[in-house]
């Protein structure tokens, strides 16, 4: 397998400057790599040995376990799920970040449509009306990294419209000049204080509580966006109120743009 060193290798002749920019985008990928196998293999090591341990105390202490110690030892154990829920968010993020990029044509309308389907299987029992613009365009991107961004894009409309009892989630596109596409995702779910937008797209902050939407409150979803568009070339914002709901914008580039 390839170093990142051997993988950045400019050529002889390329320019001095070129080749120390190089040199230091390898020392920074390569810091990064140390990174993410320290979050991934140390701290996982030490979350399993808190959760062994709160095992055996629990076991040791038996049937006839105090209450307000029972709570005290739930509460180690769900602040130790919550840090392994951290820990495989921002393994997600730094994938994204590391990730050849595989481009290709991706069409909108087909993907974005077959996350809807996906997601369907798990609201069995809601009203949700979905609204997918027919006219959706095909854009220049990377189909693992879009597929992966949108699914976090319609779970969170899916999960902030829950308190509804009909749901709507509407999805169209438009095209600005500068080969690019806005797509819009707009749902009518709790909505969020516009005062607060800068705290959307930041890694590990919500503006809502895991115990209100299901573990959402991590804040790793947007931040991933974030990224993904980023890579592509493109850009993303949110705009909402409070109990009006929320619309995601991003900007992606079209196939075929010159």
């Amino acid at each position: 397998m390839e170093t990142t060193e051997q993988m950045t290798t400019p050529p002889e002749d390329a320019p001095v400057r070129v080749v120390r920019l190089e040199r230091e985008l390898a020392t920074a990928r390569q810091a990064l790599e140390d990174f993410t196998y320290s979050v991934s293999h140390d701290l996982r090591a030490s979350l399993r040995h808190v959760n062994s341990y709160l095992k055996i105390a629990r076991e040791d202490l038996g049937d006839g376990l105090d209450p307000a110690i029972a709570s005290h030892l739930d509460t180690a154990a769900g602040g130790a799920s919550h840090m392994g829920r951290l820990i495989d968010g921002l393994m997600e993020l730094s994938k994204v970040g590391r990730a050849d990029m595989a481009w290709g044509d991706v069409d909108l309308g087909r993907l974005l449509a077959d996350i809807r389907d996906q997601l369907q299987a798990t609201t069995a029992g809601r009203d949700i009306r979905w609204s997918i613009a027919p006219d959706l365009p095909t854009v220049q991107a990377d189909m693992a990294l879009l597929a992966q961004m949108f699914r976090c894009l319609l779970d969170n409309a899916v999960q902030f419209t829950r308190s509804r009892p009909v749901a709507h989630i509407d999805i169209h596109a438009s095209l600005p000049d500068g080969g690019m596409c806005e797509l819009q995702i707009r749902d009518d779910g709790v909505g969020f204080d516009s005062r607060l937008h800068d705290r959307l797209f930041r890694v590990f902050q919500s503006l809502h509580s895991d115990k209100e939407f299901d573990g959402l409150g991590l804040g790793m979803g947007l931040a991933l966006a974030r990224r993904v568009v980023e890579r592509h070339g493109g850009s993303i914002r949110a705009d909402g109120e409070p109990g009006k709901g929320c619309c995601i914008s991003l900007r992606l580039p079209i196939a075929g743009a010159a």
